[in-house]
């Protein structure tokens, strides 16, 4: 865990820290719960989890079994073992809520991030909303690359183009780029007949032309 990163819903700070191992962020419960309660008081926020928490448990809601303690600087300006939980935890939390004040932080969420990967992720929405994908033959590469290029078009350099590097992440190591192309044009034949098979197919397709 090393990049810690501070947000501010209408004035309210949310505390997130990066995960380096998992490669994901992970935010703080209680800055959470009280910027949709619009709450400054750390102890009444504190309380508000509390019983939050053990009513989501008691319904054995999955924002529960998300959520892990990491070390963060309390008010008090000491490091605290704190509840955090992962992206796809706040919209659950949100949703769990279930008022206005909780929608409307989670539209904020969403959207607000301006990093590469909130700018993808809005991206990714509209063209999820657009319904532009309907007019694609997503089993080709063409149209793979097409959706690349919408999705990452301003933000790398080679969106839409089939890399020529080969790349790795942690220990694994992608298709080796002098082989890519021939790979793909076997990947985009692969049968497509079935749900077993469609996602087979994307998976490869997906997978090795990161």
């Amino acid at each position: 865990m090393s990049k810690i990163s501070i947000r501010f819903y209408k004035d309210h700070k949310v505390r997130a820290v990066w995960d380096e191992e998992h490669n994901h962020w992970w935010f703080s419960a209680l800055d959470i719960v009280g910027a949709i309660n619009q709450q400054d008081d750390h102890e009444k926020n504190r309380n508000y989890w509390k019983y939050l928490k053990a009513k989501l448990q008691k319904e054995q809601s999955e924002v529960v079994s998300d959520t892990t303690q990491l070390k963060l600087t309390a008010p008090d300006g000491k490091k605290r073992m704190t509840d955090v939980i992962s992206q796809a935890g706040v919209d659950k939390l949100a949703r769990a809520i279930r008022n206005q004040q909780a929608m409307n932080f989670l539209d904020w969420f969403t959207y607000s991030d301006n990093t590469i990967d909130g700018q993808s992720r809005k991206k990714a929405y509209t063209l999820w909303e657009s319904n532009l994908v309907a007019d694609k033959d997503v089993g080709k590469v063409k149209a793979l690359q097409q959706i690349h290029a919408y999705l990452f078009g301003g933000l790398y350099d080679f969106a839409g183009k089939i890399r020529t590097k080969t790349i790795a992440k942690g220990n694994t190591l992608f298709c080796l780029a002098e082989h890519l192309r021939n790979y793909l044009k076997t990947v985009e034949a692969m049968p497509e007949t079935t749900f077993d098979e469609i996602v087979e197919k994307y998976v490869e397709m997906t997978v090795k032309s990161s």
